[in-house]
């Protein structure tokens, strides 16, 4: 999602387009515990310099201590990194949800997304990458146009993955989560906890990775539970690279949606016309969009479903996406549709998902069999003037075995289930 932008616009990254046209909620996280706001909470002004520096606070030290103890890291390195890390406010700012009243507009929405930067650069990734989307469809079931419409919504396939320092952001939320807003602290201290675990795991240091605001992590824009859980070796070279492998980003948001049940050669949505019924209308919109009614149930309270839908066999969710002071669009979301969901907990965003993917898949000429040859990744001298360097590789990358092994099974994670997220981490 980054294509070259004004310093103020680039780093709002893909939170501020989902907070102008959608409204913002925190990552897709289960709830958390609530916990007291710091008395640093107050939201500073953008421009404000760095107000606090973690080193000089207890209860960040004793955070340190207990994450060291539980988790068996360096107890002195977890302390030296935690030091080190810093409150920003634009960070503070950013994870607010937009002021009251903010129409929602699925129209400006699939815009945004759905443009000529991002159709020219999904049409470079995927043909630049087919065989790995062709090997992730035949593992884990998910289709190219589905991979490829999550990756250029998050990060235009590598071009703005985050111009903040992981530790930073993560600290920020876990600390001086701000008021106004239901607090959230506690699932960004887990994630900071399983960022410093990622980075002993990793061997990296965690002053030196960026990302979102969120502390959302490369191309896909995974939050560090999800690294550990969901990220897998693709390419089968030793190494899990999510920043410039496009191979391992490929087959780990693959394996994310399977872990988040997207079942092969399942629809994402049908059309339908909605009932004029307010009341039955409502009944369906209830449950929002988790799947709970079938076909017939649809038709029983006045909705028609187009003919592909009219056979399907199970249970569906009524879609709506407002469009500002325009009538709203309708789909009927299956069981697919809720797993992008589970990616980022909107259905705006699995629209605009859908809607890249399938515009991307739609220009594509007819192509051949594509060659396993090592997938590309923007180069450094590719990104934007105004965007960070993106951070450096884990390690080094072999070039992948001419037998084409299957990929590696993905580690069991040591972490609790986490969402992925992004500046879709915030959205």
């Amino acid at each position: 999602m980054r294509f070259q932008l004004s310093s103020h616009a680039w780093r709002l990254s893909l939170a501020s387009a989902l907070a102008a046209c959608i409204g913002m909620a925190v990552p897709h996280a289960e709830a958390r515990p609530k916990a007291r706001p710091h008395k640093h909470s107050k939201v500073a002004a953008e421009q404000a310099p760095d107000v606090v520096i973690y080193g000089s606070r207890e209860d960040v030290m004793r955070f340190a201590a207990d994450v060291a103890a539980r988790r068996e890291l360096d107890a002195d390195a977890t302390r030296a990194a935690l030091s080190q890390a810093k409150f920003i406010p634009s960070v503070a700012k950013y994870i607010m949800p937009p002021p009251a009243g903010t129409a929602k507009n699925w129209s400006a929405y699939h815009a945004r997304f759905v443009e000529p930067v991002r159709l020219k650069a999904g049409a470079a990734f995927w043909a630049a990458n087919e065989a790995w989307l062709r090997r992730a469809e035949e593992r884990y079931g998910v289709p190219p146009e589905i991979i490829v419409g999550i990756v250029g919504v998050e990060t235009i396939y590598g071009q703005q993955m985050g111009g903040f320092r992981i530790i930073d952001a993560l600290a920020t939320l876990s600390f001086d989560f701000p008021a106004g807003r239901r607090d959230r602290s506690a699932f960004f201290r887990d994630e900071l906890e399983n960022y410093l675990v990622l980075c002993k795991q990793q061997r990296v240091d965690p002053l030196s990775w960026r990302g979102s605001y969120a502390g959302a992590i490369g191309m896909p824009q995974f939050m560090p539970s999800s690294v550990l859980k969901h990220a897998v070796d693709f390419d089968g070279d030793g190494h899990i690279d999510l920043h410039q492998d496009a191979a391992d980003v490929i087959g780990s948001v693959a394996n994310f949606l399977a872990n988040h049940g997207w079942q092969r050669g399942l629809p994402t949505r049908f059309a339908v016309d909605v009932p004029v019924d307010t009341t039955e209308r409502a009944l369906l919109l209830a449950p929002d969009i988790l799947p709970t009614f079938t076909a017939q149930e649809f038709a029983a309270h006045g909705v028609v479903i187009d003919e592909a839908g009219k056979g399907y066999a199970g249970k569906l969710a009524l879609i709506e996406l407002q469009n500002g002071d325009a009538a709203p669009s309708y789909v009927a979301g299956t069981e697919n549709f809720y797993a992008i969901t589970r990616y980022n907990w909107s259905s705006y965003y699995a629209m605009a998902v859908m809607a890249l993917g399938e515009a991307v898949k739609r220009q594509r000429p007819s192509s051949g069999p594509g060659s396993l040859a090592r997938p590309t990744a923007p180069s450094k001298a590719s990104l934007p003037a105004s965007t960070p360097d993106a951070p450096a590789p884990v390690a080094a990358s072999a070039t992948p075995p001419t037998s084409s092994p299957a990929p590696a099974a993905p580690e069991p994670a040591s972490s609790p289930e986490a969402p992925a997220s992004s500046a879709s981490s915030a959205s």
